[in-house]
C-alpha cells in the first residue's frame, strides 16, 4: 500500500492538488492512504518551503504546483 500525503495549508491549490491525487489513484486501482499533512513544521520536516507538495511513500515528487491526474498516475506507478 503507498502512502500518499498532502502537504499544505489547506488553501484551494492544496485541496486540488488532493483531488487530483485521489483520482489518479483510483484510475489506477491502487491501493493507498492519502494523508493531508496541514501542520506547518511538519511540511517543512520534508524540506518543503512552498506548498502545495505531494509526498509519496515519504519522498516529496511535486513542490509548489498542482499536477494534472495523468502526471500523478507517472508517479504513482
Amino acid at each position: 500500500m503507498k502512502k500518499i500525503q498532502i502537504l499544505g495549508t489547506g488553501c484551494p491549490k492544496c485541496k486540488k492538488l488532493a483531488e487530483n491525487t485521489e483520482t489518479a489513484a483510483k484510475a489506477l486501482g491502487i491501493e493507498c492512504a492519502i494523508e493531508k499533512v496541514t501542520d506547518i513544521n511538519e511540511i517543512m520536516k520534508f524540506g518543503v518551503m512552498i506548498t502545495p507538495a505531494l509526498a509519496i511513500d515519504g519522498q516529496v515528487k511535486v513542490v509548489g504546483k498542482v499536477p494534472a491526474p495523468d502526471e500523478i498516475k507517472k508517479m504513482l506507478v
